[in-house]
């Protein structure tokens, strides 16, 4: 076992085991570079807690932890050295980057970022007290705890829908609670929610309080047009809207925008040299499993070529 003065030494060390990471990894020990991804939980990030894909091309329909498992698969394939580790810190020691984890200590000549987010808390009283008591930011993990209760969801997003029509397998209704008078979901996603009996909207409304001693009883929602409280009965309740990105692991300043998401360029390259940053911690357009998928790719050429102008 490593520690923090006699480090493990690598090429590349890959933080995060989503689908870019496991892509970048699988790309790297393909350019027979020495490299390590560390993930703290299962590989396969956030489509291990998604019940369909349905987006990404040759697979029309797969779960997501099966599609999890065949990236995973066809990375080790190629002989990728894949680690339970959370990360703590990543700083400079000389040319190379020195990452920290709470078991063991590494050493690359480059590192890709691929550690995603967190999901976003409402911040409302009886969120914190109520977790894992009704609370719930997985409703694959969580929906069958509840089964023939009421339960809501909060958001409009894709994922905000899809896991509301999920829970309609487990509930005896679904409440889609959202800010605003429309979804932000795809219109495919959209209508299905639309037709599904058991789903009914409540719009343009917020969360104000969590009710529940022992567990969750009931959700206080506010009209943000007309200001009316409502106290919904409920068994559980499920906030989906957005996350915040894991990018403060550094001890020096790496460039991001207001939402603290990673700035990269083209190539995956951050303000720092030899860090590259992929997937949904980085800023862009939208966050899919093949966006990840060509950032881990784009990253793990980029770093090839970085390496090898390293060594010369």
């Amino acid at each position: 076992m490593s520690n923090g003065t006699n480090p493990q030494e690598h090429d590349v060390i890959i933080v995060g085991g989503g689908p870019g990471g496991l892509t970048a990894g699988m790309y790297c020990t393909r350019a027979e570079l020495d490299t390590i991804l560390l993930e703290k939980m299962m590989p396969g990030g956030q489509i291990a807690n998604t019940e369909l894909v349905e987006d990404y091309p040759g697979f029309e329909s797969i779960s997501g932890i099966e599609l999890a498992k065949k990236i995973e698969s066809h990375a080790k394939k190629f002989g990728l050295d894949i680690q339970t580790e959370t990360v703590r810190k990543i700083k400079a020691d000389g040319k190379y980057w020195l990452v920290e984890g709470d078991d063991n200590s590494y050493k690359a000549k480059a590192v890709i970022i691929a550690t995603g987010g967190e999901p976003r808390k409402l911040g409302v009283p009886g969120e914190a007290e109520l977790t894992g008591k009704g609370v719930s930011y997985c409703a694959i993990c969580d929906g069958a705890f509840f089964k023939g209760e009421v339960m809501a969801v909060v958001g409009g997003s894709d994922v905000a829908v899809e896991e509301g029509n999920f829970l309609t397998k487990f509930a005896s209704n679904v409440y889609i609670i959202h800010r605003r008078d429309k979804l932000r979901a795809q219109k495919i996603i959209q209508a299905r929610a639309m037709k599904n009996l058991k789903i009914k909207f409540f719009w343009d409304s917020v969360v104000e309080k969590i009710n529940g001693t022992d567990r969750v009883e009931s959700v206080d929602i506010k009209n943000v047009k007309t200001g009316q409280v409502t106290n919904l009965k409920i068994g559980a309740i499920f906030p989906f809207i957005g996350f915040i990105p894991n990018s403060n692991l550094f001890d020096q300043e790496i460039k991001k925008d207001p939402q603290g998401y990673i700035i990269t360029n083209e190539y995956m390259e951050t303000s720092l040299k030899g860090i590259y940053a992929i997937g949904d911690v980085r800023k862009q357009l939208c966050k899919q499993i093949t966006n990840a998928i060509g950032d881990g790719t784009t990253a793990a050429v980029a770093v090839d070529k970085y390496i090898e102008s390293w060594n010369d």
